[in-house]
């Protein structure tokens, strides 16, 4: 079932690339109510989507995604959200941690696009992506520490296993800016793209891994999500399971003859 959404635009290109473009560029895309119950649904309608091939999470205006929306009305509304039943005051996750869950759980890569600020729950959205892409001259923080908060979203999870315990406490517990060239220093962001072509850039990139085979693609982030969780006999028992599907496919098939004919591969995912 695919959803409607007041505050996310979702566009999916021939190709098999899918933006989910955050739309609240007069707060910066920080996280209300409304957003909040969105992002789950958008990501996950785009991840159980046959005509999609890769996600791209970016933002409207100049920022990516500035977290939860603190102003009084937003902390109202969201305190009255948890109180409207038993269900919900027994949720022990919270919108973020069904966010932080349908980036890890989608079957399809995700990218993220930080075009602008980052910080709190909108750096933990990007920290859950399979690659984040990052605008010169732009810069991302926790923040969690200005505000009296400790992290949620994913980001205690996500960025030691980016950047290292020692860094990752270092920049919570600091909350200062990161800049887009330290970001990339430390392995928190996968590349910086140029300001003037963000983009078109974003585009080539995703459209590229969309080019590939989409069950390949989605074997492999699976392996990469339990790579530094498990023991190595259970890894390369996963391994040598996912590349059996890999050979039983189509598509490897496919790969084999257009190596043949020195020509470019047209996988179909199946």
């Amino acid at each position: 079932m695919q959803h409607e959404y007041a505050h996310i635009i979702a566009a999916t290109t021939p190709d098999g690339v899918c933006t989910l473009t955050l739309n609240r560029p007069d707060k910066l895309n920080a996280i209300n109510v409304q957003l909040a119950n969105e992002l789950p649904l958008a990501i996950e309608d785009a991840a159980t989507d046959d005509a999609v091939r890769v996600i791209v999470i970016t933002g409207a205006g100049r920022g990516f995604c500035a977290g939860l929306d603190l102003t009084p009305a937003n902390i109202v509304a969201t305190q009255a959200a948890r109180s409207q039943n038993r269900q919900v005051r027994l949720d022990d996750l919270g919108w973020v941690g069904r966010q932080a869950l349908a980036l890890v759980n989608s079957n399809k890569p995700v990218i993220a696009a930080i075009n602008g600020a980052a910080a709190g729950a909108g750096l933990g959205l990007a920290l859950g992506a399979d690659i984040r892409l990052m605008k010169a001259g732009t810069s991302v923080t926790t923040g969690y520490l200005r505000r009296g908060l400790s992290p949620d979203a994913g980001v205690s999870y996500f960025l030691p296993r980016l950047v290292g315990t020692s860094r990752a406490t270092e920049l919570i517990m600091t909350a200062r800016d990161i800049s887009a060239e330290e970001a990339e220093r430390i392995g928190l962001v996968s590349r910086i793209l140029p300001a003037a072509s963000f983009s078109q850039a974003v585009a080539d990139y995703a459209a590229r891994i969309a080019a590939g085979p989409p069950l390949a693609l989605t074997l492999t982030k699976r392996l990469l999500a339990t790579s530094l969780d498990t023991d190595i006999v259970t890894q390369l028992k996963s391994e040598y399971a996912f590349i059996a599907q890999c050979f039983a496919s189509e598509d490897v098939g496919e790969a084999m003859q257009a190596f043949a004919e020195k020509r470019q591969p047209i996988f179909k995912g199946e």
